[in-house]
């Protein structure tokens, strides 16, 4: 699935500027499917503008192509809506994007005769099955359900309008927080209940649960969410096909052209992974494309990793002092993500216009803008928290989270350990922990160079050459963040 976040580094060759907006994206979907061999692009409605008629331009604009991949059997567009409960200030946009759905099946009936181009939606955020059950029914009831309606005359708006196809859509949860991972289970028993579905996907965050408690964490949270998927598939016969969000830095899941066997191998039953700009933009083309047809090739398979209850008890201490580190930086993470480029027309996620991440008091940039402050810094924030537990911890971790050390040698690449004992009020034991846990890895001299000039340049007055350097360092990574 090829998503929109926007890690990139290194601008893709169709976009007319640094920041992809609403037209490129077309292109975009279009370069996914026809050069990259993806099967599915998100189209993201969650905090950004977005084009409501992809489907239109995309068969108009590439007939050929789509004559050969059929939208909605071959290939797919999935909205990512947002989350009324969350979102408040952009509820409606989930209204208007559920009622673009029967348009886009009407676009597609004039090019192909009978398919459903879009049946199938991604809900951010969710935390119960109630909030999955509003966003079916409405879709049902009021959507495609409006057809039977009867004006004063008698007409239905079925005859007036035309038929609302198709009469149901399948709804996607995203779970991102730790209530909602660990208590995954009950979620999707209750909302697959009264229904006969067939098959259930269910999307599990990566990013926000690192940014909120941690690398190690956000890992076992992921496992156990999918040990209790596997639970529901094997008790309540239906089967599941977990997607799971990764990006190319450690801390975001270290899924990119190089590492996509490792991932896999990782998270075995896993369906479907995200791919995302910098594994799209910052890697020779050739190489994705291989990677990308590595992970089509690779086939769910039955979950059957034994996970230990005293991992719980573990998340909570490593979270907890992964969590008083961050806070006592957050000003400064704030400070520096002010100049990391944007690379997507997104609205603002704070206030009036949508939702902001936190930790304690202190508000946070979203999880790119995050690890690119921190990366930017020499201070790569897979190892923030390893204090919280012990080395024996680690290696029991590490039974579990096969690529642990894979993940902690890639981010140490980009350490910068003289910033990382002048910021961290723990720098210097962090340090002896990953020192004595023996992480093989080479500092990246070139990178190391850049961090500290970042830092020269934010105690001085010429702040306007900083996003230069940011970007320079990310260009080495391949990530923004």
């Amino acid at each position: 699935m090829s998503t929109q976040h926007p890690d990139n580094a290194r601008i893709p060759f169709f976009s007319d500027g640094s920041i992809i907006d609403g037209e490129t994206e077309i292109k975009e979907a279009y370069y996914v499917f026809s050069h990259l061999g993806c099967e599915e692009q998100m189209w993201d409605y969650e905090g950004k503008e977005v084009d409501n008629f992809v489907v239109k331009k995309l068969l108009s604009r590439y007939e050929d192509f789509f004559r050969r991949n059929m939208l909605g059997k071959d290939v797919f567009i999935t909205p990512r809506l947002p989350n009324p409960s969350v979102e408040k200030a952009e509820a409606k946009i989930l209204l208007e994007t559920l009622e673009s759905i029967p348009r886009s099946f009407d676009a597609a009936r004039l090019f192909y005769k009978n398919t459903y181009p879009i049946f199938e939606v991604i809900l951010p955020m969710t935390t119960s099955h109630l909030e999955l059950n509003r966003v079916y029914e409405y879709y049902k009831r009021f959507v495609a359900g409006k057809a039977n309606f009867k004006f004063s005359d008698g007409t239905t708006i079925r005859e007036w309008i035309g038929e609302f196809y198709p009469e149901e859509i399948r709804i996607i949860p995203l779970i991102e927080d730790k209530k909602g991972l660990l208590g995954i289970k009950e979620i999707i028993a209750k909302f697959i209940a009264d229904k006969e579905l067939g098959y259930q996907r269910v999307f599990l965050a990566r990013s926000d649960p690192a940014l909120n408690y941690g690398l190690v964490p956000a890992v076992l949270m992921n496992k156990f969410a999918l040990a209790s998927l596997y639970e529901v598939e094997e008790e309540h016969s239906i089967e599941i096909f977990p997607i799971i969000g990764k990006g190319s830095c450690p801390f975001r899941g270290n899924l990119n052209p190089y590492r996509a066997r490792d991932v896999m191998k990782e998270y075995p039953y896993v369906h479907t992974f995200t791919i995302q700009s910098a594994f799209k933009y910052d890697y020779p083309e050739e190489r994705v494309r291989e990677a990308i047809e590595s992970i089509k090739g690779n086939n769910k398979r039955k979950y059957e990793e034994e996970l230990d209850n005293a991992f719980i008890e573990l998340i909570e201490r490593y979270s907890l002092r992964y969590r008083a580190c961050i806070e006592s930086i957050a000003d400064l993470i704030n400070k520096i993500s002010r100049y990391v480029p944007q690379r997507r027309k997104r609205k603002l996620h704070i206030g009036l216009f949508g939702y902001s991440r936190g930790i304690g008091k202190k508000t946070l940039p979203r999880a790119i803008k995050f690890c690119c402050a921190l990366y930017s810094l020499g201070i790569p924030p897979e190892i923030i928290g390893m204090d919280g537990i012990s080395i024996k911890d680690l290696e029991q971790v590490s039974c579990v989270y096969r690529k642990l050390f894979v993940d902690l040698s890639d981010a140490l690449r980009f350490v910068n350990k003289r910033n990382v004992v002048r910021f961290l009020p723990n720098g210097k034991k962090l340090l002896r922990v990953v020192e004595q846990a023996g992480i093989e890895y080479e500092v990246d001299k070139e990178h190391e160079m850049l961090t500290s000039q970042i830092v020269k340049i934010l105690g001085k007055n010429n702040k306007e050459v900083l996003g230069e350097y940011i970007t320079k360092a990310a260009t080495i990574r391949r990530f923004l963040g």
